[in-house]
């Protein structure tokens, strides 16, 4: 006799028992028999059934109502059965799906990461945290031979694993192009080919790219319709809003990136940052951008790296530590 057909038999015996006893004994076996049921994969709607006839069996007398109320049941433990199975496969996938995103989360860390340089005479302070396991944000330094520091922040439109590896084609475009090329203009003029040829049409990125020349104390940037930033004046105590035009990398092939200059004075702070800052929200109020400044202004005696991640400390309370969008924010304070 199999398995199946021998539990069949037992199942029937107990019932019998049960139903003549009330022995807790046969409760007992019945934990044992489901177990059985288990290991041999049998479905809920194959349990009912088998009760169903062996009910039948032992009282062929059964009224139509108890008779029709067990057709009742197995027809809702099929509905229940199948819906089950489709609970459990989603899970399955679901399950699957954050082991992979996990994955690539760390991939992302590995392949995105950039070490701060030390730059003599200038503070940096960097905050950079993603709303979701994966990161839409992104920022890289690059160090010249001549002394100068590049500084990239980018945001991508559209999340996930796509835009991970979009942004490690960046970071290794931008590695890859020649010391000479190192002016905002010139990074954004190619990146942007390398955008328009490799991403998908749907996924756009913009970038603000800065390269500071400490001999000079100047600071060249341009953008690629990225979050402008700000340069706080010391002299003045005043922020002012940087001018930037150019359209998001990847539109079209032949794009131009004005490229403006700033000079930069002992005291003068350079806030970077993505509209993961500067688009907060508390509850359904948008943070303003004067609300914004003013945090970091609280903060602005602090070194750059304290600084920044209490400006990150303030917002995340504001927003009941959930963000509502990746947060990155860079500060560069000119020490001498």
């Amino acid at each position: 006799m199999g398995t199946v057909k021998s539990d069949a038999v037992t199942y029937k015996n107990l019932l019998k028992h049960f139903i003549e006893t009330q022995d807790e004994k046969s409760l007992y076996g019945a934990e044992q028999i489901s177990k059985s049921f288990i290991k041999n994969n049998i479905l809920p709607e194959e349990i009912v059934n088998l009760h169903i006839q062996a009910l039948t069996e032992l009282y062929p007398s059964l009224s139509s109502n108890v008779q029709n109320s067990m057709e009742f049941l197995l027809e809702t433990m099929i509905s229940y059965g199948l819906a089950h199975q489709e609970y459990q496969t989603l899970r399955e996938e679901q399950s699957e799906l954050k082991s992979e995103i996990s994955v690539a989360a760390s991939m992302q860390d590995t392949l995105l990461a950039t070490k701060t340089p030390k730059i003599e005479g200038l503070d940096i302070g960097v905050i950079s945290v993603p709303a979701n396991q994966m990161n839409g944000d992104y920022h890289h330094f690059i160090t010249g031979k001549d002394g100068s520091l590049g500084i990239a922040v980018a945001d991508v439109i559209g999340k996930g694993i796509p835009a991970a590896l979009s942004m490690s084609m960046i970071k290794y475009s931008m590695d890859s192009f020649p010391e000479e090329s190192m002016s905002p203009k010139a990074i954004l003029e190619n990146l942007n080919r390398v955008v328009e040829r490799n991403v998908d049409p749907s996924m756009f990125i913009t970038m603000f790219y800065a390269q500071y020349i400490p001999s000079e104390s100047k600071l060249l940037y341009s953008s690629a319709g990225h979050e402008p930033g700000f340069c706080y004046y010391a002299k003045t105590d005043t922020f002012k809003e940087f001018e930037t035009k150019g359209l998001v990398l990847g539109v079209t092939p032949e794009s131009n990136y004005p490229q403006y200059v700033k000079q930069i004075s002992k005291g003068d702070m350079v806030i970077l940052l993505t509209d993961g800052v500067t688009e907060c929200r508390q509850g359904d109020r948008f943070i303003e951008r004067e609300e914004v400044l003013s945090v970091i202004k609280q903060y602005a005696h602090l070194p750059s790296q304290e600084m920044v991640n209490h400006v990150y400390k303030h917002f995340e309370r504001l927003q009941g530590f959930q963000l509502k969008d990746d947060f990155t924010l860079l500060i560069l304070k000119k020490e001498v």
